[in-house]
């Protein structure tokens, strides 16, 4: 991702995947009383080490604002129509900035609560610091959502079974995971994946982690639609 971390546009592929059944009952988003909140497009906060971004960077968006009462609790409501192609990804990023063999922990932890229409998916959004390579780990998914490039088979790595996908979206390469089963919580083992990637696969080398973010990366919100993070936490060591 960009220094500015914008998101990079790239290609959905709408319908591969049929709507999810798990869903966690809708929160009200407490952007009045919230600490934070903004409606502004590329609205940024920081908190604890973290960086809040409402990050509405798709061709068609609607409205969507943020609110945050720390890094660890927040969410946004969006109104995004119901077409084709990534609209937002709010999220929050925490930057790790070592190589993958200086590291001997990144573990992450969350807990959200998501509307059960729309079109979206909640997911992790990794990269090295030149960003050549992006890592997404999506926890559930809801409509006609799907990832980029071709299927390379199930893995269990990271607490998780996923099925794992590799393609590119012309400026980096692109390695989706999509947990085999929608989850609203629980713990993920970055490092476990990126040296998955990196010793199974052969896929990248000794990389520098970069950032670290989560989030909801939203195609359609019609009618306002409330994503909640609950909790939210990223460690190393």
């Amino acid at each position: 991702m960009r220094a500015t971390v914008r998101r990079r546009p790239r290609t959905i592929v709408l319908g591969l995947l049929t709507s999810a059944t798990a869903a966690v009952t809708l929160s009200a988003a407490p952007a009045s009383a919230a600490v934070w909140s903004s409606s502004a497009q590329w609205a940024t906060w920081s908190n604890g080490g973290y960086t809040l971004y409402n990050d509405v960077w798709g061709r068609g968006a609607g409205s969507q604002t943020i609110w945050a009462n720390s890094y660890s609790n927040w969410g946004v409501t969006a109104n995004h129509p119901n077409t084709g192609g990534i609209k937002s990804y709010p999220n929050a990023t925490r930057r790790i900035g070592k190589k993958l063999s200086e590291l001997h922990s990144v573990t992450s932890s969350f807990n959200v609560s998501v509307p059960s229409s729309g079109a979206y998916e909640t997911t992790y959004d990794i990269w090295d610091t030149n960003n050549k390579y992006e890592i997404m780990l999506w926890m559930n998914k809801t409509g006609a959502v799907g990832p980029l490039g071709s299927r390379q088979g199930t893995a269990t790595v990271g607490g998780s079974t996923w099925t794992v996908y590799k393609g590119s979206n012309g400026s980096n390469a692109v390695f989706s995971f999509i947990r085999t089963s929608n989850t609203s919580s629980g713990t993920v083992d970055v490092l476990a994946v990126m040296n998955w990637i990196k010793n199974s696969k052969h896929w990248l080398g000794d990389i520098v982690l970069g950032n670290v973010q989560f989030g909801y990366e939203i195609t359609s919100a019609a009618g306002g639609k409330n994503f909640t993070t609950n909790s939210f936490s990223v460690s190393s060591s």
